[in-house]
């Protein structure tokens, strides 16, 4: 059994969070490829999940309303 701690909850939703967080990525301007992506600095790296988040964010906060 891997002991990853980035794999996601419901299996089913992979594809979703992978167009998620490409398109965080083109929105911030970083060159994101499918697969292994281990040259990208932490900044942008960083960058692209800070993003995520704060969308995620914006979405709740929508649905509260």
């Amino acid at each position: 059994m891997s002991n990853r701690s980035n794999r996601a909850l419901v299996p089913q939703a992979k594809k979703g969070l992978d167009q998620f967080k490409m398109e965080s990525a083109r929105e911030v301007g970083v060159n994101l490829k499918e697969g292994y992506n281990g040259d990208l600095t932490s900044r942008e790296a960083g960058s692209v999940g800070g993003n995520m988040v704060k969308k995620m964010v914006e979405s709740y906060e929508q649905g509260l309303k």
